[in-house]
């Protein structure tokens, strides 16, 4: 018998792939029932309000990208109370792995990424969804460390920009006009491109 954690997980999964299709106007409780293949009135006997839905949704965008970020270990993290120089080399390598990390969600994990920008904007008129939000703040802390390990001049500003820049870069290629031109996700050319310009970027932050 399936847990009413479980049943949550997978109304939540059928949540995001709805909201990736249709947008946040096409999220009720009845295509979620549907697109879960559960009886009707289902997602409202677990989530009875809309807000508790898409609650659970931000969560499970949350937690699904904490499980991202664990299984691919940066290149350049280091064992804890340790914060050895990050060279060049260690500069690519980062590049590679933040490379098929975005690729990955720009193929695989598309609607998941689509989900979560519609969230985003969601929760620009509700408090409450700020949660969200949340997707960064590990990033945010890890390029602060590796820029200021790198050298760059300022690692607190320079480690948010980098973060900002990279987000706007998942952006452009996944609903932006860079979709247009770029090598078509799930390929080893896309991979190739996004660490370009990836390293470019670190290049500029550090002079590296």
């Amino acid at each position: 018998m399936i847990g009413r954690a479980k049943r949550v997980e997978l109304l939540a999964d059928a949540a995001i792939a709805l909201i990736a299709e249709r947008g946040m106007r096409g999220l009720t409780h009845r295509a979620v029932d549907a697109r879960a293949d559960m009886p009707a009135g289902t997602t409202s006997a677990y989530l009875r309000t809309r807000r508790a839905l898409v609650e659970a949704v931000v969560q499970r965008l949350v937690d699904l990208n904490r499980v991202d970020f664990a299984a691919r270990r940066l290149p350049v993290d280091a064992p804890a109370g340790e914060r050895p120089p990050v060279t060049p080399a260690d500069l690519d390598r980062l590049a590679t792995g933040i490379a098929a990390l975005f690729d990955t969600w720009l193929s695989a994990g598309r609607a998941r990424v689509l989900a979560r920008y519609s969230c985003q904007l969601e929760a620009t008129h509700h408090h409450e969804l700020r949660q969200i939000l949340e997707h960064g703040t590990v990033m945010r802390e890890q390029a602060r460390d590796i820029l200021a390990r790198a050298g760059a001049a300022n690692p607190d500003r320079q480690g948010d920009q980098f973060l900002a820049f990279v987000d706007g870069l998942l952006f452009d290629r996944l609903v932006g006009t860079g979709g247009l031109s770029a090598p078509t996700p799930g390929t080893e050319e896309s991979r190739a491109d996004l660490r370009d310009a990836i390293r470019s970027l670190l290049r500029a932050l550090t002079g590296r």
